[in-house]
């Protein structure tokens, strides 16, 4: 990830594994906290990288009309399946770095943040940015995807 002068990393005095309990941590609010969530299509072993703030709440097949191709039914990555494919642990995802073969989809509600938390991808520590170099950095899909 490139740097700007509105990155700042976030550090923890304990490990954190909610977005509650990260916002507290960081002394931020909920609303420019982001989820990242991966989300798998079992027929053809597909993968995406599903995000929202953390208030809101996914709608994961609402995420598949915003893929190229024909996504399936998707479902939550197993534990297992998002260290193997991230290097991460569940609850520690962050939406940088992943292959290139997994779409990213943010919701609309990022892209109208000033600034975001992610996950650094470690319990530890949370990354501050700017929202719109997050998508940039991404190269993500902005779509409706969080249940209204």
């Amino acid at each position: 990830m490139q740097p700007t002068s509105h990155t700042r990393v976030l550090p923890h005095s304990e490990p954190v594994y909610t977005v509650e309990g990260a916002a507290a941590q960081r002394g931020v609010i909920k609303e420019e906290m982001v989820k990242s969530i991966l989300l798998r299509e079992r027929k053809h072993r597909r993968f995406v990288m599903a995000c929202v703030t953390g208030e809101a709440r996914l709608d994961p097949q609402s995420v598949r009309k915003y893929l190229p191709g024909n996504w399936k039914l998707l479902s939550f990555a197993s534990a297992g399946e998002i260290h193997s494919l991230t290097g991460f642990t569940k609850g520690a995802i962050a939406p940088v770095g992943l292959p290139a073969n997994v779409p990213i989809v943010f919701d609309e509600a990022i892209a109208h943040c000033t600034k975001v938390n992610i996950s650094s991808g470690d319990h530890m520590a949370g990354i501050e940015l700017d929202s719109q170099d997050l998508i940039r950095i991404t190269n993500a899909i902005i779509a409706p995807i969080s249940e209204k």
